[in-house]
């Protein structure tokens, strides 16, 4: 569906697409050929373009064909070398690439007249921006780079509670009697039997080439967590890696993004990038079940999280059709069946 909608051009681009972009529920979107460090972030807002914006707050301009480094701490916007031309009927959502979260790249798309990050309105005509914010690492781009993901919906694709309930009694998305209220409740793993429990980004790291695989130590950027008692403070400000208690399996005929849990409960956030394909986790894929790996960053105060702790909920959306390719079918799922997992860049 995907392709066909590139097809028939409500998908453009200034360059043909590439077969890898196109994922079971999502379409990776690709940087352009110029960067604009800006002085804010920003939303174009109603009758505004994103480059008014730009020629508003831009610093400088510069070129991403041969590499550049956009730098910790920076606000960074790139036209992207996708647009759309959506049809009345179709809406669209976009999220970072978990290969993206997990180095704490806020990473979120903007467009003309968008008064939200990430929400695209149906009949949206016109170019796509992401903004680009390297919270933890200065990281080396291209012309190119794949930082997000953009997923199309046509109707009502979430699925209520009694529905999300009928699934788990008919799939065996989540072990256990999972507790299903807006979603399904996830924890955080604080006990584990070996290895760490976690990391935490190293506050005086190199660069990152989001495009490497494999091409960092770890000790070079993270510090290992060793948790005593399955408690842990959190530090504001500071970035760690964490993952889930539960695994799971996501259906290939389904697909799941992580959603913030109530705010009462603590200030932090446990994701940027929390989406996962159909088939992510699954058997019939080589999943047997995948822990979420959670990108916790704290706010305003040192909180206190401890093992088993809630910290957030999956909600499920139906796809219109299984994916011909579900999650882990094909040799670059980098994530299925995985436990505390850093992003790809590591070896």
């Amino acid at each position: 569906m995907i392709a066909e909608l590139h097809r028939l051009g409500v998908i453009r681009s200034e360059t043909p697409l590439h077969e890898r972009q196109i994922q079971p529920a999502s379409l990776d979107l690709r940087l352009g050929s110029k960067a604009c460090r800006v002085r804010t972030s920003f939303l174009a807002g109603k009758r505004h373009r994103v480059e008014d914006r730009i020629a508003e707050f831009g610093m400088h301009e510069f070129s991403l064909e041969n590499g550049a480094v956009l730098e910790r701490g920076g606000v960074y916007v790139v036209k992207l070398l996708e647009r759309l031309e959506l049809p009345p009927s179709i809406h669209a959502v976009a999220n970072a690439r978990s290969t993206s979260g997990r180095i704490d790249l806020l990473v979120r798309i903007i467009t003309d007249e968008g008064c939200e990050f990430d929400r695209i309105r149906a009949g949206y005509q016109g170019p796509l921006f992401a903004e680009i914010c390297p919270r933890s690492f200065s990281v080396l781009v291209r012309t190119g780079s794949k930082l997000n993901q953009i997923r199309f919906s046509q109707g009502r694709a979430g699925l209520s509670d009694s529905e999300l309930t009928e699934l788990c009694r008919n799939c065996r998305v989540m072990p256990g009697d999972p507790v299903v209220d807006g979603g399904l409740a996830f924890s955080v793993d604080l006990k584990r039997d070996s290895g760490p429990a976690g990391y935490n980004a190293k506050a005086h790291a190199g660069i990152i080439d989001v495009d490497s695989v494999e091409a960092c130590r770890i000790g070079d950027y993270w510090d290992a967590l060793n948790v005593k008692d399955g408690k842990l403070i959190l530090d504001p400000g500071q970035f760690y890696i964490l993952s889930s208690r539960e695994t799971v399996s996501i259906p290939a005929g389904f697909a799941a993004e992580m959603v913030p849990y109530l705010p009462m409960v603590g200030e932090f956030r446990v994701h940027y990038a929390g989406f996962f394909d159909p088939g992510f986790g699954a058997a019939e894929t080589g999943g047997q079940g995948s822990r979420s790996v959670l990108e916790v960053r704290c706010h305003e105060a040192p909180f206190l999280l401890e093992h088993g702790q809630t910290v957030g909920k999956l909600a499920f959306e139906r796809m219109l059709e299984p994916p011909a390719k579900p999650y882990g079918a094909t040799r670059n799922s980098t994530y299925q069946g995985q436990g505390l997992r850093l992003s790809m860049h590591f070896r």
